[in-house]
């Protein structure tokens, strides 16, 4: 725990004073493990990037969004590419499922935001190495967005998974279902550099040789800081350190997550 916080005090640390300005603009999307609820805004698109590593189990897992407003922030494209690397089995590594999004802005007023998404995930992971689950699947989830105060907000979601056919390394294949809930709670100490702390659990199937199912829950908790750099031209820079915790039967996850966006205007 010592290190951590060293780490988090050497991160912060590293803040420009401009970052923190007042009046500059204010990180929206400031959740890691939860999806916040508000799209890109007409003529800005926005690349983000997250890599964990799991300190007990040395796995680690990298993806890549990217988000388009079509031709505003009522509607929202964007696909997202994982890769992992997974020490059991066999050193495994490459690519995984790759995600195709669609979000609907259904809400935007006030101090309220709520965008539901639609997912295709495509079979593009190896599942001969665990990389993927050898089938196409459907992925929905709603997130929701309150600004609670002019210093907090908190994201919620509620989602599920769906996988028809999905496939264990031999072969064996079984329609799989999932899961996923979770929430932040963000401090705003300045409109560009934010506290938080997440809760999130999800419940995933996993085929068996013999075509059976097994259940797994993971429930993690992750405080982390975030900040973000504004730049004339419209780019802003969004970056964040945290250290996600498994508790119950999860505890064997012990990580550090790494966070950066870059979000500017392409017209």
């Amino acid at each position: 725990m010592r290190q951590q916080f060293l780490w988090a005090l050497i991160f912060s640390a590293m803040v420009p004073l401009q970052c923190l300005a007042e009046g500059a603009k204010k990180i929206q999307d400031n959740s890691f493990l939860v999806e916040e609820a508000y799209n890109q805004e007409a003529g800005v698109v926005q690349h983000i990037q997250s890599m964990m590593y799991n300190q007990n189990t040395k796995d680690w897992f990298y993806t890549f969004t990217q988000e388009w407003p079509v031709p505003d922030e009522t509607h929202q494209l964007s696909y997202t590419i994982p890769i992992t690397r997974l020490t059991d089995p066999g050193n495994a590594r490459g690519i995984g499922d790759i995600a195709l999004n669609y979000r609907y802005q259904a809400i935007l007023k006030d101090r309220v935001a709520f965008s539901p998404r639609l997912s295709v995930i495509l079979p593009t992971g190896n599942y001969k190495k665990g990389l993927g689950a050898g089938s196409a699947g459907l992925q929905t989830n709603l997130p929701l967005s309150l600004e609670l105060s002019e210093k907090f907000v908190s994201h919620f979601n509620l989602g599920a998974t769906y996988t028809p056919g999905s496939k264990e390394p031999g072969g064996a294949k079984a329609n799989t279902h999932g899961t996923n809930y979770g929430a932040s709670l963000i401090f705003l100490a300045t409109e560009n550099f934010n506290l938080m702390l997440e809760a999130v659990r999800t419940t995933n199937e996993s085929v068996q040789p013999d075509g059976s199912k097994q259940r797994e829950t993971t429930t993690l908790i992750n405080p982390g800081v975030r900040f973000a750099r504004n730049y004339e031209s419209g780019l802003q820079i969004v970056s964040g350190l945290s250290f996600p915790r498994g508790i119950g039967s999860s505890s064997d996850t012990k990580g550090v997550l790494l966070y950066l966006s870059f979000e500017h205007p392409f017209k």
